[in-house]
């Protein structure tokens, strides 16, 4: 008798955080020659990514002088502020999305999502008094609900993603208008209202960059025990310092730098926090490598042992906790819930992962190629903004760099 078609054939070892599952080609084993040099494909990526991100923000500094401000405000603090502020929606989605893509699958649902999310949030406050934590209580499990219906749907009705994510979104933005009888909203509870817009103290931001970098310490020496004990080549003393280094004055630097205009905000903590949750569960965890195993190849990683459904069904899951998370910064940084709200997020989403190295056709990506791109999108958009860039012609700009890193990204992948 077969095996059922989502239960392991075989009996076999527990995939670690270092190891992929068999016959899977993790990221880093992938390499481009440049100029006889051989690269991980993942990390040229990214260095392009970088750079172009540097040329962005160098014309829009350059584009931004004036009178009052000779040196630019493209980069100015309180600029700056506002620019993380606003890409911290796209990016905490940008995070579930790229979950969901790598395990093959799409969502065309998350903005419709925020939004309704948004509405049930601002609805619950007067909920039997409890305010604040009905707020969050709503948006999160009202996010998981979703999110393990249409997982469900795709998992094990066997139904495409892209269809039944294209009915949520007509579906739960109909929902929305319904229950807001196509109101706007206000927010009554201070707490929730202060989460997308208030600042910590900067004493609060130096203690979280301490800790940041202590976890920066142990991971990069945790790191290179676990390869030692796999019998793997750990880096070198010179390249372990220079990846505790770098990140760490990055870290120092950048709480520094918004300090003084007041402190960080709340929003990109919220932001970085989730990240961070993104890069532990796709690099550290059996969950984030059977994801990729499961997008590169759902036969060979079904006969490999992984359950595939429920995998499959998880990441819908996480993605709609993610909206849930979204739609709170959202809301209460416009402070308030709009029908409306949420509008084409999808598509910033998908742009911010695409435009971050991720493969549509599943199996390939990082949560730090999807912040880098949905800190391009957002760069993109605040620049133009401030040199007087139409909103259509934004549109089109931005649609000309999707389809243009989409076509080095094809072209990289042919050279490699």
């Amino acid at each position: 008798m077969s095996s059922p078609p989502n239960e392991p054939a075989v009996d076999r070892p527990p995939v670690t955080a270092d190891v992929a599952p068999p016959g899977v080609t993790t990221e880093g084993e992938r390499q481009t020659r440049i100029a006889g040099l051989r690269l991980p494909t993942e990390q040229l990526r990214a260095y392009s990514m970088l750079f172009a991100l540097v040329v962005i923000w160098g014309y829009f500094q350059w584009a931004t002088v004036s009178e009052l401000y000779p040196y630019g405000v493209f980069l100015h603090p309180v600029n700056f502020s506002k620019l993380l502020q606003q890409m911290s929606v796209t990016g905490v989605l940008a995070v579930g999305m790229l979950m969901v893509i790598v395990a093959g699958q799409i969502d065309l649902s998350v903005g419709s999502v925020v939004g309704l999310l948004g509405g049930v949030a601002a609805l619950s406050q007067d909920w039997q008094g409890l305010g604040f934590a009905a707020s969050l209580a709503a948006a999160l499990l009202g996010g998981l609900l979703v999110g393990a219906l249409q997982g469900g749907l795709v998992a094990y009705g066997n139904i495409p993603a892209f269809i039944v994510t294209l009915g949520g979104l007509l579906a739960w933005r109909g929902l929305v208008f319904i229950l807001t009888h196509n109101e706007t909203i206000p927010l009554q509870d201070p707490t929730f209202k202060g989460i997308g817009r208030d600042l910590l103290a900067p004493v609060v931001g130096y203690a979280i960059a301490v800790v940041s970098i202590a976890v920066i310490v142990w991971t990069t020496l945790r790191r290179n025990a676990t390869r030692r004990r796999h019998g793997l080549k750990a880096a070198s003393a010179g390249a372990t310092v220079a990846r505790i280094a770098l990140p760490s004055v990055l870290v120092a630097a950048f709480v520094f730098y918004m300090n003084t205009q007041g402190g960080v905000p709340i929003p990109v903590v919220v932001f970085f926090s989730v990240a961070a949750v993104g890069v532990f569960l796709t690099n550290k965890t059996t969950y984030g490598r059977y994801l990729y195993a499961i997008g590169g190849n759902p036969d060979a990683a079904r006969l490999s042992g992984i359950s595939v459904r429920p995998h499959i069904m998880a990441a819908f899951c996480l993605m709609g906790v993610l909206a849930g998370v979204a739609s709170i910064l959202s809301t209460s940084r416009l402070q308030s819930a709009s029908p409306g709200e949420g509008s084409l997020l999808e598509l910033d989403a998908i742009a911010a992962c695409v435009i971050g190295g991720t493969s549509l056709m599943g199996g390939r990506g990082t949560v730090f190629g999807a912040l880098l791109g949905a800190l391009i999108m957002a760069s993109l958009d605040n620049g133009m903004s401030l040199i007087g860039v139409g909103t259509h012609s934004q549109q089109i700009i931005k649609g000309a760099v999707l389809v243009t890193a989409v076509w080095f990204d094809m072209l990289g992948r042919r050279r490699g």
